[in-house]
């Protein structure tokens, strides 16, 4: 997916009962794309597709509810119509009636929403959606303890509780997500949608989000830590780059660099921390986490695709890598990428 053509402008909506954490969470981590994966692996951070604004009813300073001070960018309905409005929580108690002080918040939010904006909402942030009448006659989730409440205020909306992310609303423009760090997800979905699942997926693997438990070790990149300063040895790796799975790959370089074998592997080692051969097997079972993301392929036609002929060697070196079983990784996360796959095709 190739990144949206202009910046695409999200509105942090910021009331005085948000969590701070969660208000800045989104900022965080929608700025982080395209800049933390490339730092990470030695380029240049490039810029993030998404522009974020923090906007409050007033555009005045206050205190959120955990006490955080949040100085906004903006009040509501000052300039253009953002192309992604985030209601991100809202601390208030199930069943509590909404402050007739939310009434333009509610209302801006139809407006957005009316001129063709997405709406992203996360746990209890789906009171002040549900006021909009955006959710009648749709599904809809928010945190469970909220759900029964919610059902009662707003019988025509069918809650799913059990929802941690659910795509709805007229032309799939309405992101919701459900209990807790479920928000996460919410995240993920907004990049999947405006700058790709892959996208996605690296700020899923460099942040450790995802709704299932997993080593921290099958989210890291292998090839993380860029090109080498030496200028031969960096050649060698950028052919790497490109012919990993083909045969004796350690001896084809060890001719592009015009050097004795040993003394190849030695000023390969000091350049990059690990022999060349360690460094093959890193390329290969990064294209094959990938792999095993993005298609629903066997193990053995994977390992075959990297450079693996004997597919037991690959299982057993991938799990000694990733901590995880090559079928494992898959299950996990091709899961997680089909969802954000799926939340990424508007219909």
């Amino acid at each position: 997916m190739s990144r949206p053509s202009r910046p695409v402008r999200v509105a942090l909506l910021a009331v005085p009962e948000v969590t701070a954490s969660t208000l800045y969470g989104f900022h965080d981590f929608l700025l982080a794309v395209d800049r933390d994966w490339r730092m990470l692996h030695g380029d240049e951070p490039g810029v993030s597709p998404f522009r974020t604004e923090i906007l409050s009813l007033d555009g005045r300073p206050f205190r959120a509810a955990n006490g955080v001070r949040v100085h906004p960018d903006g009040a509501i309905g000052e300039g253009p119509v953002p192309d992604v409005v985030c209601i991100t929580d809202i601390a208030i108690a199930p069943g509590q009636p909404l402050d007739p002080a939310y009434g333009p918040a509610v209302g801006w939010i139809r407006q957005c929403h009316d001129a063709g904006a997405l709406i992203a909402c996360a746990c209890s942030g789906a009171v002040l959606v549900a006021e909009t009448g955006l959710l009648d006659g749709e599904e809809a989730t928010s945190h469970w303890a909220y759900c029964d409440f919610l059902s009662r205020r707003y019988p025509q909306t069918r809650w799913h509780p059990e929802r941690g992310l659910l795509v709805t609303g007229q032309s799939r423009r309405i992101l919701m997500s459900g209990s807790g760090v479920a928000w996460h997800m919410l995240v993920l979905a907004l990049v999947a949608r405006h700058a790709g699942p892959a996208a996605a997926m690296q700020v899923a693997r460099i942040n450790l989000l995802d709704v299932n438990e997993a080593s921290p070790v099958a989210y890291a990149s292998l090839t993380r830590g860029g090109r080498a300063a030496d200028p031969l040895v960096a050649r060698c790796q950028a052919w790497a780059a490109e012919h990993y799975p083909e045969d004796s790959p350690v001896a084809r370089m060890v001719a592009l660099s015009g050097l004795p074998e040993r003394t190849f592997k030695r000023r390969f080692k000091a350049a990059t921390g690990m022999g060349p051969l360690e460094y093959v097997h890193m390329l290969r079972l990064e294209e094959a986490k990938q792999l095993l993301e993005a298609e629903d392929i066997p193990v053995e036609e994977a390992a075959a695709r990297v450079g693996y002929q004997d597919p037991g060697f690959f299982s057993r070196l991938f799990r000694r890598q990733v901590s995880m079983t090559p079928a494992q990784y898959r299950r996990h996360f091709g899961s997680l990428n089909r969802q954000l796959q799926q939340v990424g095709r508007p219909r």
